[in-house]
């Protein structure tokens, strides 16, 4: 059973910054193409960036393009969403996913491509 537990959620201003992690438990994490999603009160689960096995390929969504950052340390079993620039319409629940037995240059940005999900920060981002 594969856990994930992300991390690094909380309350920012406007125009502020957070960093999450993801850390999945279990087998090795280089194994995993991985992903993150975010869902707001009253909407759907969207897609806001992923990042293959081997690093080479990326994803992200248009409304976090240029300020959201992915990226993964497979030293430390860990992938991380740098977000910049946050704006009030950025707050929501951040998912972290993973992807596994995919070749090392499979990325996606279908909810539905993911097998494990962690239980999901909170970020609020206020005006």
């Amino acid at each position: 059973q594969v856990q994930l537990v992300e991390s690094g959620g909380g309350l920012v201003q406007a125009g502020g910054s957070l960093r999450l992690s993801c850390a999945p438990s279990g087998r090795t994490f280089s194994t995993y193409a991985m992903g993150w999603f975010r869902q707001a009160p009253g909407k759907e689960r969207e897609f806001v960036a992923a990042n293959s096995r081997n690093a080479y390929s990326t994803r992200y969504g248009n409304s976090v393009l240029g300020r959201f950052t992915i990226s993964r340390d497979n030293a430390k079993n860990t992938v991380y969403l740098q977000m910049n620039s946050l704006k009030p319409e950025d707050t929501a629940v951040y998912y972290c996913a993973a992807a596994s037995g995919r070749n090392p240059s499979y990325v996606s940005t279908n909810l539905d491509d993911y097998d494990y999900w962690g239980q999901g920060t909170q970020v609020t981002v206020s005006s």
